[in-house]
């Protein structure tokens, strides 16, 4: 694992912002930290950068203790996090020429080929760069040099689609060459490439899987029926998102099998004419997630 934590803790006064978080990153992935705001993905993303310090337990980054990365390691690692600071008194020319020293790996093709993607002035201070463009200079900044790893906080907040789309092409352009850990709440645009995904709740990982896995085993189910829809009493915890409209019963199945479903749905439910089955978006998957870790259901 690129990434790794144990029982991992972060608290600030009584307040426990991680509590004992477990996460695993494969070498290679596209890694989607979801949940909602609070959940503690920064706090875990700022632990593993040396940022902060966790109060208890253990993470690794490149196979390092966090708390013991060297330059040579950070020299591998991309980060950009949706408050960037960035020199502003500084064009966006003469910062990269500060930067190209320090990483031994800095591709000036690539860095041209980024200038051209995401159409930065070089001439233009960084302060007079509008909040987009700014974390386009991040990412140019963080993908220039080739890393192992690109680690990314929020990258998406408060952009225009116009500005997302770029950003995200820019990371597809380049996904295969490198393992990829970001949080975000645009899940849309993190489906187009994650390859994996974690459920952070509260400073806990409630589940991690590839997202393969997890799409595989999450479908929305609706129920016609001959009859008004009632909930059922009795149905399965693995039911989400449980609905009744007219004569439509509705829900996410989190541990979705064909065989069988309509005998099992039956027994619960008398009138049934038919069952739609269709796959859910990751953007479903959060919502349904979201609000049964709320109501104190698990998936």
């Amino acid at each position: 694992m690129i990434i790794r934590t144990e029982n991992l803790h972060k608290r600030y006064g009584r307040h426990g912002a991680l509590k004992g978080l477990d996460l695993a990153v494969p070498e290679g992935a596209a890694y989607a930290l979801i949940g909602a705001n609070g959940a503690g993905k920064t706090t875990t993303i700022k632990t593993l950068m040396n940022i902060i310090a966790p109060s208890q337990g253990m993470a690794r980054i490149l196979d390092v203790d966090s708390r013991a990365l060297s330059p040579a390691e950070l020299a591998r690692i991309g980060y950009v996090s949706e408050n960037q600071e960035m020199p502003a008194w500084m064009t966006v020319g003469a910062y990269l020429a500060y930067l190209r020293p320090f990483y031994p790996d800095w591709d000036t093709a690539l860095e041209a080929a980024l200038l051209r993607r995401l159409h930065l002035p070089l001439e233009r201070r960084i302060g007079h760069l509008s909040h987009g463009m700014r974390m386009k200079m991040a990412l140019l900044c963080a993908l220039a040099f080739r890393p192992r790893l690109l680690i990314l906080d929020e990258p998406f907040s408060g952009l225009d689609p116009l500005v997302r789309d770029e950003l995200v092409e820019s990371l597809l352009a380049q996904a295969g060459e490198m393992t990829i850990l970001v949080s975000s709440h645009e899940l849309s645009e993190i489906e187009g490439f994650a390859t994996d995904v974690g459920f952070i709740d509260d400073g806990r990982m409630l589940f991690q899987e590839p997202l393969e896995a997890l799409q595989a085993r999450l479908r929305a189910v609706r129920v016609v029926l001959d009859r008004d829809a009632v909930l059922p009493a009795g149905a399965p915890q693995t039911w989400l998102d449980l609905k009744a409209a007219g004569s439509v019963l509705s829900f996410v199945d989190t541990h979705y099998a064909d065989a069988g479903l309509k005998a099992r749905i039956a027994a619960l439910v008398p009138g049934v004419q038919r069952i739609e089955v269709e796959p859910v978006a990751l953007r479903s998957i959060f919502t349904a997630l979201a609000r049964a870790t709320r109501d104190g259901r698990t998936a």
